[in-house]
């Protein structure tokens, strides 16, 4: 093989390496875009369990409160009528009732995100709690509290996303679900390709490895500035702490995924790596005559 094949093969297979390495990531993001986000059922179950959080739970009441108020007349009761429903609104977001609202409710936020995300119109996205409000009315009035039925259940509506964020997302996400399926091929086949490619493989398998650790690492790394980004910029009448738990319950399985990709780069680049200083010893300790041997493993001794 001459020097020149030799140069060749080794810059296109680092070039290979490298680009399998950087799309990888895209890859691994496109697939939680697309089975995690793009998916209902699967994002009504990942928001189930925040129900019983009482970030969640403080959060709706206090929305559900503030609906109620803009509606009731309470002249200078106004302060006891308000602590009376808030305390109320906190006691019903522990029942079975709002966990089915709550579920109905990310239902339709969901249907309505990817409908405006796989859509042409930049219309904001709403969340209406009227439902809440009707279940919490119904309980009170179950329970005998005076003029629960005069409780009014108005649409209380939350944005979800404004129109300029729906119109800057759209794009992406197509992107993204599109990608879904062609990024993680491109990124096994490119670094396959690299492997394949080299003429030191077992460095190339090692460089490979971990490259696709440096990859995941980097994505660990956005998943957590986008958290902080997210968070601070947030309106003054948002939970942080209720949003905190909603970014933490959607990105969980990508930070899962992740880290167990850097975990497995980072122990296949190990194994390699003793694999072949082992069968490097070995090798020398089979070329060396008798005697040599003998004197090495006394002075080793």
């Amino acid at each position: 093989m001459g020097v020149r094949t030799v140069l060749v093969r080794q810059v296109l297979s680092a070039v290979l390496i490298v680009l399998g390495c950087l799309v990888l990531p895209l890859g691994g993001l496109s697939v939680w875009a697309k089975y995690e986000i793009g998916d209902t059922r699967r994002y009504v179950a990942t928001m189930g369990p925040l129900a019983a959080g009482p970030e969640v739970r403080g959060a709706v009441a206090d929305t559900v409160t503030d609906g109620i108020m803009t509606k009731v007349e309470a002249g200078p009761l106004e302060g006891e009528v308000r602590q009376f429903v808030r305390e109320a609104a906190g006691s019903f977001t522990g029942t079975p009732a709002f966990r089915t609202a709550w579920d109905a409710a990310n239902r339709a936020a969901h249907d309505a995100v990817l409908r405006a995300l796989r859509g042409e119109r930049d219309d904001a996205v709403t969340v209406d709690l009227a439902p809440v409000t009707q279940q919490f009315r119904d309980r009170l009035a179950a329970d005998g509290v005076p003029l629960a039925h005069r409780i009014p259940v108005t649409h209380n509506e939350i944005t979800v996303l404004e129109g300029r964020e729906v119109a800057a997302l759209r794009k992406g996400f197509r992107m993204l679900e599109f990608a879904s399926f062609w990024l993680p091929i491109a990124a096994l086949t490119l670094a396959v390709g690299g492997i394949l490619l080299a003429v030191h493989r077992r460095r190339a398998i090692i460089a490979t490895a971990l490259g696709t650790a440096l990859g995941a690492a980097l994505l660990v790394l956005a998943t957590a500035v986008c958290r902080a980004l997210t968070l601070a910029d947030l309106p003054p009448h948002v939970s942080r702490a209720a949003a905190a738990m909603v970014y933490d319950a959607l990105t969980s399985t990508l930070r899962t995924a992740t880290w167990t990709i850097l975990a497995l780069g980072l122990t296949v680049a190990a194994t390699v790596w003793l694999t072949g200083r082992v069968a490097r010893h070995r090798a020398r300790s089979a070329a060396l005559p008798p005697a040599q041997e003998r004197k090495q493993t006394r002075a080793r001794a």
